[in-house]
Protein backbone atom coordinates (compact mmCIF):
# COMPACT_ATOMS: atom_id res chain seq x y z
CA UNK A 1 0.00 0.00 0.00
CA UNK A 2 1.18 3.34 -1.17
CA UNK A 3 1.90 6.03 1.11
CA UNK A 4 -0.67 8.38 -0.57
CA UNK A 5 -3.57 5.68 -0.07
CA UNK A 6 -4.37 7.32 3.36
CA UNK A 7 -4.95 10.85 1.59
CA UNK A 8 -9.23 10.64 1.05
CA UNK A 9 -10.52 12.31 -2.56
CA UNK A 10 -6.92 14.30 -2.49
CA UNK A 11 -5.92 13.31 -5.61
CA UNK A 12 -4.50 16.13 -6.79
CA UNK A 13 -2.40 16.49 -3.59
CA UNK A 14 -0.55 13.71 -4.20
CA UNK A 15 -0.01 14.23 -7.47
CA UNK A 16 2.08 16.86 -6.69
CA UNK A 17 3.60 15.72 -3.77
CA UNK A 18 4.63 12.33 -6.07
CA UNK A 19 6.39 14.91 -8.56
CA UNK A 20 8.00 16.93 -5.57
CA UNK A 21 9.53 13.52 -4.31
CA UNK A 22 10.66 12.23 -7.78
CA UNK A 23 12.90 15.54 -7.91
CA UNK A 24 13.75 15.09 -4.31
CA UNK A 25 14.85 11.53 -4.83
CA UNK A 26 16.51 12.29 -7.92
CA UNK A 27 18.95 15.05 -6.49
CA UNK A 28 19.79 12.62 -3.29
CA UNK A 29 21.01 9.92 -6.20
CA UNK A 30 22.74 11.91 -8.21
CA UNK A 31 24.68 12.98 -5.16
CA UNK A 32 24.90 9.45 -3.64
CA UNK A 33 26.40 8.62 -6.61
CA UNK A 34 29.24 11.18 -6.57
CA UNK A 35 28.46 13.07 -10.24
CA UNK A 36 28.61 16.50 -9.45
CA UNK A 37 27.36 17.43 -13.10
CA UNK A 38 24.28 15.24 -12.39
CA UNK A 39 23.86 16.63 -8.62
CA UNK A 40 24.12 20.05 -10.72
CA UNK A 41 21.36 19.21 -13.22
CA UNK A 42 18.80 18.03 -10.54
CA UNK A 43 19.41 20.83 -8.38
CA UNK A 44 18.40 23.22 -11.08
CA UNK A 45 15.40 20.92 -11.32
CA UNK A 46 15.13 21.90 -7.55
CA UNK A 47 16.66 25.28 -7.13
CA UNK A 48 15.00 25.51 -3.76
CA UNK A 49 17.44 22.55 -2.31
CA UNK A 50 20.49 24.20 -4.04
CA UNK A 51 22.60 26.60 -1.78
CA UNK A 52 19.97 29.28 -2.00
CA UNK A 53 17.09 29.27 -0.12
CA UNK A 54 15.15 30.41 -3.35
CA UNK A 55 12.23 28.99 -4.68
CA UNK A 56 11.25 29.05 -8.58
CA UNK A 57 7.84 29.07 -9.74
CA UNK A 58 8.36 26.07 -11.60
CA UNK A 59 9.86 23.74 -9.28
CA UNK A 60 8.10 20.51 -7.87
CA UNK A 61 10.90 20.09 -4.79
CA UNK A 62 11.39 23.42 -2.29
CA UNK A 63 12.39 23.10 1.40
CA UNK A 64 9.57 24.87 3.03
CA UNK A 65 5.46 23.39 2.58
CA UNK A 66 2.30 24.57 4.14
CA UNK A 67 -0.41 22.11 4.00
CA UNK A 68 -3.61 24.05 4.66
CA UNK A 69 -7.17 22.77 4.49
CA UNK A 70 -10.42 22.70 6.66
CA UNK A 71 -10.59 20.26 9.65
CA UNK A 72 -10.55 16.36 9.04
CA UNK A 73 -9.22 17.31 5.33
CA UNK A 74 -5.89 15.09 6.02
CA UNK A 75 -2.86 18.09 6.45
CA UNK A 76 -1.17 16.16 9.11
CA UNK A 77 -1.48 12.52 6.86
CA UNK A 78 -0.57 14.64 3.71
CA UNK A 79 2.37 15.81 5.40
CA UNK A 80 3.17 12.21 6.67
CA UNK A 81 2.89 10.41 3.45
CA UNK A 82 4.97 12.89 2.05
CA UNK A 83 7.43 12.77 4.65
CA UNK A 84 7.76 8.83 4.03
CA UNK A 85 8.17 9.33 0.79
CA UNK A 86 11.49 11.48 0.92
CA UNK A 87 13.13 8.77 3.01
CA UNK A 88 11.61 6.21 1.07
CA UNK A 89 14.74 3.62 0.00
CA UNK A 90 12.33 1.25 -2.00
CA UNK A 91 14.76 -0.43 -5.27
CA UNK A 92 11.63 -0.03 -7.13
CA UNK A 93 12.70 3.75 -8.03
CA UNK A 94 15.80 2.52 -9.76
CA UNK A 95 13.09 0.68 -11.91
CA UNK A 96 11.04 3.85 -12.24
CA UNK A 97 8.71 3.55 -9.36
CA UNK A 98 7.42 6.16 -7.45
CA UNK A 99 8.66 7.31 -3.83
CA UNK A 100 6.53 6.31 -1.03
CA UNK A 101 5.88 2.80 -1.40
CA UNK A 102 4.69 1.92 2.08
CA UNK A 103 6.67 -0.77 2.38
CA UNK A 104 10.57 -0.47 2.68
CA UNK A 105 12.25 0.45 6.32
CA UNK A 106 12.35 4.66 5.57
CA UNK A 107 8.52 4.35 5.00
CA UNK A 108 7.57 2.11 7.75
CA UNK A 109 9.74 4.08 10.45
CA UNK A 110 8.08 7.22 9.16
CA UNK A 111 4.83 6.53 9.27
CA UNK A 112 4.66 4.18 12.56
CA UNK A 113 7.01 7.75 14.20
CA UNK A 114 10.30 5.73 14.74
CA UNK A 115 12.27 7.42 12.29
CA UNK A 116 15.56 9.33 13.36
CA UNK A 117 15.29 12.07 10.66
CA UNK A 118 11.74 12.59 10.83
CA UNK A 119 10.62 15.01 13.70
CA UNK A 120 6.57 15.01 14.03
CA UNK A 121 5.96 17.72 15.93
CA UNK A 122 2.21 18.03 17.71
CA UNK A 123 0.60 19.49 20.79
CA UNK A 124 -2.01 19.09 23.21
CA UNK A 125 -1.53 22.69 24.71
CA UNK A 126 -2.85 26.08 23.85
CA UNK A 127 0.22 27.24 22.14
CA UNK A 128 3.86 26.41 20.53
CA UNK A 129 6.40 28.42 22.29
CA UNK A 130 9.54 29.93 21.16
CA UNK A 131 11.42 27.44 23.47
CA UNK A 132 10.18 24.58 21.76
CA UNK A 133 10.56 26.09 18.51
CA UNK A 134 13.79 27.11 19.02
CA UNK A 135 14.79 23.18 19.66
CA UNK A 136 13.46 22.64 16.19
CA UNK A 137 15.65 24.98 14.58
CA UNK A 138 18.73 23.34 15.81
CA UNK A 139 17.49 20.05 15.26
CA UNK A 140 16.91 21.20 11.56
CA UNK A 141 20.06 22.18 11.26
CA UNK A 142 21.96 18.62 11.53
CA UNK A 143 22.18 16.56 8.98
CA UNK A 144 20.36 13.45 8.50
CA UNK A 145 21.73 10.52 10.61
CA UNK A 146 20.79 8.31 8.45
CA UNK A 147 17.73 8.84 5.96
CA UNK A 148 17.75 11.02 2.91
CA UNK A 149 16.82 14.47 4.52
CA UNK A 150 15.88 15.79 7.78
CA UNK A 151 12.31 15.92 8.15
CA UNK A 152 10.49 18.58 10.35
CA UNK A 153 6.56 18.23 10.48
CA UNK A 154 4.62 20.77 12.79
CA UNK A 155 1.26 19.57 12.87
CA UNK A 156 -0.20 22.51 14.62
CA UNK A 157 1.76 25.72 13.02
CA UNK A 158 -1.44 27.59 13.76
CA UNK A 159 -0.28 27.28 17.58
CA UNK A 160 2.76 29.32 17.25
CA UNK A 161 2.96 32.18 19.58
CA UNK A 162 4.04 35.20 17.44
CA UNK A 163 7.30 34.95 18.92
CA UNK A 164 7.80 31.59 18.30
CA UNK A 165 6.82 32.41 14.79
CA UNK A 166 9.77 34.81 14.43
CA UNK A 167 12.15 31.82 15.39
CA UNK A 168 10.82 29.66 12.97
CA UNK A 169 10.97 32.52 10.23
CA UNK A 170 14.93 32.62 10.33
CA UNK A 171 15.35 28.64 9.75
CA UNK A 172 12.73 28.72 7.13
CA UNK A 173 14.70 31.45 5.31
CA UNK A 174 18.27 30.11 5.71
CA UNK A 175 17.35 26.62 5.61
CA UNK A 176 20.07 23.74 6.21
CA UNK A 177 21.09 22.00 2.47
CA UNK A 178 18.98 18.62 3.63
CA UNK A 179 16.23 19.80 5.91
CA UNK A 180 12.56 20.19 5.10
CA UNK A 181 9.88 21.86 7.18
CA UNK A 182 6.40 20.85 6.35
CA UNK A 183 3.87 22.79 8.00
CA UNK A 184 0.06 22.02 8.64
CA UNK A 185 -2.54 25.08 9.56
CA UNK A 186 -6.27 25.51 9.17
CA UNK A 187 -5.85 28.36 6.51
CA UNK A 188 -3.23 30.86 5.28
CA UNK A 189 -4.62 33.48 8.05
CA UNK A 190 -3.06 31.44 10.77
CA UNK A 191 0.27 31.45 9.64
CA UNK A 192 2.11 35.01 9.80
CA UNK A 193 2.66 36.33 6.38
CA UNK A 194 6.27 36.31 6.49
CA UNK A 195 6.54 32.46 6.83
CA UNK A 196 3.76 31.77 4.35
CA UNK A 197 5.38 33.54 1.57
CA UNK A 198 8.20 31.47 1.80
CA UNK A 199 6.21 28.10 1.90
CA UNK A 200 5.11 25.89 -1.32
CA UNK A 201 1.15 25.90 -0.92
CA UNK A 202 -1.17 23.03 -0.92
CA UNK A 203 -4.44 23.14 -0.26
CA UNK A 204 -6.98 20.21 0.88
CA UNK A 205 -10.42 19.81 0.56
CA UNK A 206 -12.84 18.24 3.09
CA UNK A 207 -13.00 14.72 1.58
CA UNK A 208 -16.55 13.10 -0.06
CA UNK A 209 -18.47 11.68 2.91
CA UNK A 210 -18.28 8.48 0.67
CA UNK A 211 -14.64 7.95 0.29
CA UNK A 212 -14.62 8.45 4.49
CA UNK A 213 -16.94 5.69 4.85
CA UNK A 214 -14.95 3.66 2.53
CA UNK A 215 -11.66 4.34 4.53
CA UNK A 216 -13.55 3.52 7.60
CA UNK A 217 -14.45 -0.61 6.00
CA UNK A 218 -11.18 -0.67 4.61
CA UNK A 219 -8.40 0.28 7.40
CA UNK A 220 -10.32 0.09 10.37
CA UNK A 221 -12.96 -2.57 9.62
CA UNK A 222 -15.77 -0.58 10.80
CA UNK A 223 -19.04 -2.19 9.72
CA UNK A 224 -20.34 -0.60 6.24
CA UNK A 225 -23.90 0.79 8.22
CA UNK A 226 -21.87 2.32 11.30
CA UNK A 227 -18.95 3.62 8.94
CA UNK A 228 -21.59 5.70 6.74
CA UNK A 229 -23.56 6.71 9.31
CA UNK A 230 -20.39 8.40 11.20
CA UNK A 231 -19.12 9.58 7.63
CA UNK A 232 -22.25 11.44 7.18
CA UNK A 233 -22.36 12.75 10.46
CA UNK A 234 -19.36 14.56 10.62
CA UNK A 235 -19.49 15.40 7.35
CA UNK A 236 -15.96 14.33 5.77
CA UNK A 237 -14.25 14.93 8.91
CA UNK A 238 -11.77 11.72 9.44
CA UNK A 239 -10.37 11.55 12.19
CA UNK A 240 -14.42 12.48 13.70
CA UNK A 241 -15.69 9.84 11.81
CA UNK A 242 -13.79 7.29 12.67
CA UNK A 243 -13.72 8.66 16.80
CA UNK A 244 -17.75 7.97 16.43
CA UNK A 245 -17.59 4.87 14.37
CA UNK A 246 -15.29 3.34 17.08
CA UNK A 247 -16.34 5.17 20.44
CA UNK A 248 -19.52 4.21 22.05
CA UNK A 249 -19.04 7.09 24.91
CA UNK A 250 -18.45 9.68 21.91
CA UNK A 251 -21.80 8.92 19.84
CA UNK A 252 -23.20 9.05 23.22
CA UNK A 253 -22.08 12.80 24.04
CA UNK A 254 -22.95 13.90 20.22
CA UNK A 255 -26.68 12.23 21.18
CA UNK A 256 -26.69 14.35 23.85
CA UNK A 257 -25.64 17.66 22.20
CA UNK A 258 -28.04 16.91 19.41
CA UNK A 259 -31.52 17.08 22.10
CA UNK A 260 -30.05 20.71 23.15
CA UNK A 261 -32.13 22.46 20.31
CA UNK A 262 -35.33 20.89 22.40
CA UNK A 263 -34.42 22.23 25.78
CA UNK A 264 -34.00 25.85 25.67
CA UNK A 265 -37.49 26.55 26.10
CA UNK A 266 -37.30 28.57 28.85
CA UNK A 267 -34.33 30.57 30.85
CA UNK A 268 -33.76 27.90 33.41
CA UNK A 269 -33.72 24.93 30.54
CA UNK A 270 -31.08 27.32 29.04
CA UNK A 271 -28.56 27.43 32.18
CA UNK A 272 -29.22 23.99 32.80
CA UNK A 273 -28.41 22.62 28.75
CA UNK A 274 -25.51 25.00 29.22
CA UNK A 275 -23.89 23.68 32.32
CA UNK A 276 -24.30 20.18 31.06
CA UNK A 277 -22.78 21.11 28.34
CA UNK A 278 -19.85 22.52 30.41
CA UNK A 279 -19.46 19.16 32.45
CA UNK A 280 -19.68 16.72 29.35
CA UNK A 281 -16.26 18.77 28.57
CA UNK A 282 -14.55 18.62 32.30
CA UNK A 283 -15.35 14.79 31.74
CA UNK A 284 -13.54 14.31 28.66
CA UNK A 285 -11.10 16.19 30.10
CA UNK A 286 -10.74 14.26 32.67
CA UNK A 287 -10.75 11.09 30.43
CA UNK A 288 -8.14 12.09 29.07
CA UNK A 289 -6.15 13.01 32.27
CA UNK A 290 -6.33 10.03 33.70
CA UNK A 291 -4.83 8.05 31.04
CA UNK A 292 -2.15 10.32 30.50
CA UNK A 293 -1.46 12.38 33.65
CA UNK A 294 -0.79 9.23 35.91
CA UNK A 295 1.98 7.54 33.39
CA UNK A 296 3.56 10.58 33.09
CA UNK A 297 3.71 11.12 36.59
CA UNK A 298 5.22 8.41 37.02
CA UNK A 299 7.85 8.16 34.22
CA UNK A 300 8.95 11.24 35.82
CA UNK A 301 9.59 10.25 39.23
CA UNK A 302 11.44 7.15 37.83
CA UNK A 303 13.63 9.07 35.78
CA UNK A 304 14.76 11.62 38.66
CA UNK A 305 14.96 8.25 40.94
CA UNK A 306 11.59 8.20 42.81
CA UNK A 307 9.27 5.28 41.40
CA UNK A 308 6.80 3.73 42.88
CA UNK A 309 8.19 1.23 45.63
CA UNK A 310 11.24 2.49 46.20
CA UNK A 311 10.74 5.20 49.50
CA UNK A 312 8.51 7.40 46.86
CA UNK A 313 10.40 10.84 47.97
CA UNK A 314 11.68 12.58 45.42
CA UNK A 315 15.48 14.00 45.09
CA UNK A 316 16.01 17.31 46.31
CA UNK A 317 16.55 19.62 43.61
CA UNK A 318 13.91 17.72 41.43
CA UNK A 319 10.77 19.78 42.98
CA UNK A 320 10.61 22.15 39.99
CA UNK A 321 10.75 19.66 37.17
CA UNK A 322 7.65 17.95 38.68
CA UNK A 323 6.45 21.13 38.93
CA UNK A 324 6.82 22.03 35.24
CA UNK A 325 5.16 18.41 34.55
CA UNK A 326 2.06 19.64 36.40
CA UNK A 327 1.60 22.83 35.00
CA UNK A 328 1.95 21.61 31.67
CA UNK A 329 -0.98 18.97 32.11
CA UNK A 330 -3.26 21.58 33.33
CA UNK A 331 -2.38 23.41 30.31
CA UNK A 332 -3.08 20.22 28.33
CA UNK A 333 -6.78 19.70 30.55
CA UNK A 334 -7.59 23.51 29.89
CA UNK A 335 -7.23 22.56 25.97
CA UNK A 336 -8.95 19.42 25.81
CA UNK A 337 -11.90 20.76 27.42
CA UNK A 338 -11.98 23.61 25.05
CA UNK A 339 -11.81 20.86 22.37
CA UNK A 340 -14.47 18.76 23.26
CA UNK A 341 -16.81 21.92 24.01
CA UNK A 342 -15.66 23.34 20.43
CA UNK A 343 -16.61 19.60 18.85
CA UNK A 344 -19.94 19.96 20.67
CA UNK A 345 -20.74 23.24 19.09
CA UNK A 346 -19.55 22.30 15.76
CA UNK A 347 -22.53 19.20 15.87
CA UNK A 348 -24.76 22.12 17.01
CA UNK A 349 -24.08 23.90 14.23
CA UNK A 350 -24.61 20.92 11.70
CA UNK A 351 -28.13 20.52 13.82
CA UNK A 352 -29.24 24.02 12.72
CA UNK A 353 -27.73 23.53 8.93
CA UNK A 354 -29.77 20.55 8.59
CA UNK A 355 -32.64 22.84 10.03
CA UNK A 356 -31.82 25.60 7.44
CA UNK A 357 -32.00 22.62 4.92
CA UNK A 358 -35.27 21.50 5.54
CA UNK A 359 -36.91 25.12 5.39
CA UNK A 360 -35.41 25.37 2.29
CA UNK A 361 -36.40 22.58 0.56
CA UNK A 362 -32.75 21.88 -0.47
CA UNK A 363 -31.95 18.39 -1.92
CA UNK A 364 -28.52 18.63 0.23
CA UNK A 365 -27.90 15.52 2.21
CA UNK A 366 -28.75 15.93 6.09
CA UNK A 367 -25.86 14.96 7.93
CA UNK A 368 -28.00 14.36 11.29
CA UNK A 369 -30.66 11.66 9.82
CA UNK A 370 -30.66 9.74 13.37
CA UNK A 371 -32.67 13.09 14.70
CA UNK A 372 -34.47 13.78 11.65
CA UNK A 373 -37.60 14.18 13.99
CA UNK A 374 -35.98 16.92 15.88
CA UNK A 375 -34.72 18.42 12.57
CA UNK A 376 -38.47 18.36 10.96
CA UNK A 377 -39.98 20.07 13.92
CA UNK A 378 -37.15 22.97 15.22
CA UNK A 379 -37.86 23.28 10.93
CA UNK A 380 -41.61 23.47 11.27
CA UNK A 381 -41.31 25.70 14.34
CA UNK A 382 -39.47 28.88 13.31
CA UNK A 383 -38.47 30.65 9.82
CA UNK A 384 -34.92 30.12 8.31
CA UNK A 385 -34.00 34.11 9.69
CA UNK A 386 -34.15 32.43 13.33
CA UNK A 387 -32.43 29.39 12.35
CA UNK A 388 -29.70 31.89 10.67
CA UNK A 389 -29.42 33.94 14.09
CA UNK A 390 -28.95 30.58 15.76
CA UNK A 391 -26.23 29.44 13.40
CA UNK A 392 -24.20 32.66 14.26
CA UNK A 393 -24.88 32.34 17.82
CA UNK A 394 -23.13 29.11 17.86
CA UNK A 395 -20.24 30.58 15.85
CA UNK A 396 -20.05 33.96 18.29
CA UNK A 397 -19.68 31.24 20.99
CA UNK A 398 -16.97 29.54 19.37
CA UNK A 399 -15.24 32.94 18.68
CA UNK A 400 -15.80 33.80 22.50
CA UNK A 401 -13.84 30.62 23.69
CA UNK A 402 -11.27 31.28 21.32
CA UNK A 403 -10.71 35.24 22.99
CA UNK A 404 -10.81 33.31 26.95
CA UNK A 405 -13.75 34.28 27.38
CA UNK A 406 -15.23 31.90 30.17
CA UNK A 407 -16.65 28.94 29.02
CA UNK A 408 -20.03 29.21 31.21
CA UNK A 409 -20.59 32.43 30.28
CA UNK A 410 -20.13 31.64 26.61
CA UNK A 411 -22.17 28.73 26.38
CA UNK A 412 -24.78 30.66 28.83
CA UNK A 413 -24.88 33.48 25.81
CA UNK A 414 -25.18 31.42 23.06
CA UNK A 415 -28.30 29.01 24.98
CA UNK A 416 -29.88 31.97 25.48
CA UNK A 417 -29.46 33.67 22.02
CA UNK A 418 -30.92 30.13 20.76
CA UNK A 419 -33.85 30.62 22.89
CA UNK A 420 -34.55 33.67 21.18
CA UNK A 421 -33.75 32.75 17.53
Amino acid sequence: MAVWDDLVGQDRVASQLTAAARDADALVTAEAAGGRAAARNAAEASPALAASPASSASSKMTHAWLFTGPPGSGRAAAARAFAAALQCVSPDRALGGAPGCGFCEGCHTTLVGTHADVEVVRTDLLSIGVKETRDLVRRAQLSPAGGRWQVIVLEDADRLTEGAGNVLLKAVEEPAPRTVWLLCAPSLEDVLPTIRSRCRLLTLRTPPVDAVADLLVRRDGIEPELAASAARATQGHIDRARRLATDERARARRAAVLKLPLRVDDVGGCLKAAQELIDAAAEDAKQVAEEIDAKETEELRAALGAAAGTGGRLPRGTAGAMKDLQDRQKRRATRTQRDSLDLALTDLAGFYRDVLALQFGSRTALANTDVQDALERIAAGSKPERTLRRIEAVRACREALDRNVAPLLAVEAMTMALRAG
